[in-house]
């Protein structure tokens, strides 16, 4: 018996029904817009396009819809529709000619880039808009198959749009290669590296790292997926410039209400009262205004503001203020002294303008930390110094000349209160880092005074300085074992420490102090002789002269944490609390006390080994 094998479905078969699908995803693909804000001033920046209605097509995700247009050849009609109901909604806004619409594209699409702009430009001009406008994004999701192409794409695709970002940066395929290739204006760093980030300090590390980078290539960090306080916070200090995600506003349908200021983000700075005056002072009065060129100026202009300016570069800015780089006039001369070079390039038919020029130029805020601003423009061998932004718009510029000078300023200011000793700063700075602590109510944070036990008996036996080594031992593995980005240390005076730990549950914080205790007893026992060691204690003498048998050294610690949205008077109040736990510290074994300033009812005690401290 034979099987008959069925007739092959007909391409006119196979048509009908793409078109039929492609009909029903006209039907059911709506666009949101998600608020991208200024994580400086709260300003509405702009918004994301997210597409919408995939689910009724029975699709689990946007990605899954984009597949099946890709597979029906239909892909670059599908971003046409994108487009156009993006723009639509966009220009309903109050603001829209200040703001930008962030318009993800398939990478898929990249190789059909010079139609997509053509399409873009077109689009651009029928709805009233400027290039600067749009900021083309394009997502790691999918693998691409050929970064060698990826810079021309890109490079079409930026004469139509204001701007190229990099959505879901270091999640996808491509990461730092992608990143060297397509030499973006916008990374938008993926969730992963934001959630659970307080927690967990390789993530931490890694999203401060990757702003440092970003802004040493002269691209603007977004924040994205970020859903509550403690996230947004957490990306304020690694040095986003922009955030996004439910936790900043959920996607909207309409913005005929939108405000201009995101009163939750304006809020959240208003309270977080860290002091940062004194770096903004120091770089505010080294700030050099070079008048900026725009991006759409004549090259004639450029080169008579060169010829009669007294530097050697312009930086450059777009139409809302953004600075784009620098026209160097270094990287013009093989143009100008070659045959016509001039000519050639004033040629309106030629077509170059300042940003076929741009040299990348590392960026920061000017309310960023001053050995920030240095960290980033000394990670750049060839940089003529650092544009300074306020609010993400051009604000000024800063030469090495000036940045030697703030840095010479910053470390007269420190040496005047550090301890000669540790180098740790000294009771000034503490004072005032323990006042905003106090202030800022929004954040938990874990305050450790630390002294050492029988210190007395061990200088009299050994001499000062054996003494000064014991203190030097400690300072450095407080600044070893404590991470950086969340603590604070400082040398009160004598054998007396300080330490604050910030974003840190209480318990958490008590290991990290516990683990300095326990280091500093295994490896303070070298400054000892042999006998003592063996023994475990020095014979001494009391005030009597009889013979008595001291304790090696040791240090111990009272511990306060205070939960968020709790709050204590006063420094003198603090210093009460910790003297009751210094004094349960020196007579516990374990050498800790701890209190928590909790909610009611959280009870005081979060060290099972230490006794509790009443803190009212």
């Amino acid at each position: 018996m034979s099987i008959a094998t069925p007739p092959a479905e007909s391409d006119l078969a196979i048509g009908d029904r793409a078109t039929a699908h492609w009909r029903a995803i006209q039907a059911a693909v709506t666009v949101s817009l998600q608020p991208v804000i200024s994580i400086h001033s709260g300003r509405c920046v702009g918004f994301e396009a997210l597409l919408r209605g995939y689910d009724r097509l029975g699709y689990a995700s946007a990605s899954g819809l984009l597949d099946a247009a890709h597979g029906l050849g239909v892909l670059l009609d599908l971003e046409q529709l994108l487009l156009e109901r993006a723009l639509d909604l966009f220009t309903g806004g109050p603001d829209h000619r200040e703001q930008k619409l962030f318009l993800n594209i398939d990478a898929r699409s990249l190789p059909e880039a010079r139609p997509l702009a053509a399409l873009i430009t077109r689009m651009l001009r029928a709805s009233g808009l400027n290039p600067v406008n749009l900021v083309i994004e394009v997502s790691e999701r999918h693998p691409v198959a050929d970064l060698s192409q990826v810079a021309p794409a890109l490079s079409v695709l930026r004469q139509a749009a204001g701007g190229i970002g990099l959505d879901d940066f270091g999640a996808g395929y491509s990461g730092l290669p992608l990143l060297y290739s397509a030499q973006p204006d916008y990374i938008k760093i993926d969730r992963f590296f934001i959630a659970n980030a307080e927690q967990d300090t390789r993530k931490r590390a890694f999203l401060t790292h990757l702003v440092t980078l970003a802004h040493l290539l002269g691209v603007q960090v977004i924040a994205e997926g970020v859903e509550s306080d403690r996230e947004y916070m957490l990306c304020r200090d690694a040095g986003c410039d922009l955030v996004q995600g439910f936790g900043i506003s959920r996607p909207l349908s309409s913005l005929s209400d939108i405000a201009p200021i995101h009163d939750g983000v304006r809020i959240l700075n208003a309270r977080d009262r860290r002091n940062r005056e004194s770096d903004i002072k120091l770089v505010s009065a080294q700030i050099e205004v070079i008048p900026p060129l725009s991006d759409t100026a004549s090259l004639d202009e450029a080169f008579e503001r060169l010829r009669t300016g007294s530097t050697t570069f312009l930086p450059v800015v777009s139409a809302l203020g953004e600075p784009l780089g620098l026209l160097r006039e270094k990287d013009l001369k093989a143009y100008v002294y070659s045959p016509f070079g001039k000519d050639l390039l004033s040629n309106k038919v030629y077509g170059r303008g300042p940003r076929h020029f741009l040299w990348p130029c590392p960026t920061a805020e000017v309310s960023a930390r001053a050995e920030k601003i240095l960290e980033i423009f000394s990670s750049d061998e060839e940089s003529e110094g650092i544009i300074l932004t306020e609010d993400g718009r051009y604000a000024g510029f800063l030469s090495a000349r000036s940045l030697l000078r703030i840095l010479n300023e910053k470390n007269l200011a420190v040496a005047r209160d550090q301890n000669p000793l540790t180098k740790l700063p000294g009771n000034a700075v503490i004072n005032d880092h323990l006042t905003e602590a106090l202030a800022d109510r929004d954040t938990a944070y874990t305050i450790a005074y630390i002294d050492f036990d029988f210190f007395k008996p061990f200088n009299d036996s050994y001499g000062f300085r054996q003494g000064d080594r014991a203190i030097t031992l400690y300072a450095d593995i407080l600044r070893k074992d404590l991470p950086r980005d969340l603590c604070f240390i400082g040398h009160v005076g004598g054998d007396d420490f300080f330490a604050s730990i910030r974003q840190a549950e209480c318990a958490d914080a008590v290991k990290l102090v516990r683990h300095t205790l326990d280091r500093f007893c295994e490896e303070v026992e070298s400054f000892y002789d042999e006998d003592s060691r063996r023994r475990g204690y020095i014979l001494g003498k009391d005030r009597e002269g009889k013979d008595v048998r001291l304790p090696l050294l040791r240090a111990s610690a009272g511990v306060l944490h205070i939960s968020s949205g709790q709050s204590i008077g006063s420094i003198d109040e603090v210093s009460g609390i910790f003297a009751r736990l210094k004094k349960q510290a020196k007579a516990s074994a374990s050498g800790m006390a701890v209190a928590k300033l909790g909610p009611p009812g959280s009870g005081d005690l979060c060290c099972p080994e230490a006794a509790p401290a009443t803190p009212a």
